[in-house]
């Protein structure tokens, strides 16, 4: 994350939500808490997705960075609107998603919802739960990384920065800053 790569944020209104393509694993606790909030997400859902009970594949499977060390996956929809002609059960035809969307809506943080693995897209997890990003010739080869080219060389951590303090706290994250700093530095 401390790298600087010719890279910069895509547009949601020319990708469409296109990393949405294969839904997303979520920790069983992350079910649990966007299913006790339903009330809150239903009005955002599409009519065709109004049963909470088939938001999510009920197959466990396991992740070591996932808190409960178990992950399940959301639902995958026919899309024939979106990138590769499905999407999350969550993504809407703006492509924006239904939990965010629903958190704004109740005055809330847009991440509110927002499943972990969602939230750090396109942004990854190394063996050690570190945090990394794939090589940029990835990256931009993937239409659904979130990532475009850019003419200007950003470092990842300010590119990244909305999440990383979101997921790490204010102070984590500036403490992260100021060894980026002193890298560019030396």
């Amino acid at each position: 994350m401390y790298d600087s790569e010719p890279l910069k944020r895509c547009c949601l209104e020319d990708c469409i939500g296109a990393c949405c393509v294969f839904g997303v694993w979520i920790d069983p606790r992350e079910v649990e808490d966007i299913i006790a909030n339903a009330s809150l997400i239903l009005p955002t859902m599409p009519e065709s997705a109004k049963n909470p009970g088939e938001w999510f594949v009920p197959v466990e499977d396991t992740d070591e960075h996932s808190p409960s060390g178990k992950v399940l996956h959301t639902a995958v929809e026919n899309a024939p609107w979106h990138y590769g002609n499905t999407a999350c059960v969550f993504c809407l035809t703006d492509g924006k998603c239904a939990l965010q969307v629903a958190a704004v809506a109740n005055n809330l943080h847009p991440w509110r919802f927002k499943p972990f693995y969602c939230l750090i897209h396109p942004i990854d997890q190394d063996e050690l739960g570190r945090f990394t990003v794939d090589t940029v010739d990835a990256l931009l080869a993937e239409k659904g990384s979130c990532l475009r080219a850019s003419d200007e060389t950003i470092p990842l951590i300010e590119l990244f920065a909305p999440e990383l303090e979101y997921l790490l706290g204010e102070k984590t994250y500036q403490a992260l800053q100021e060894v980026a700093a002193e890298k560019r530095k030396g």
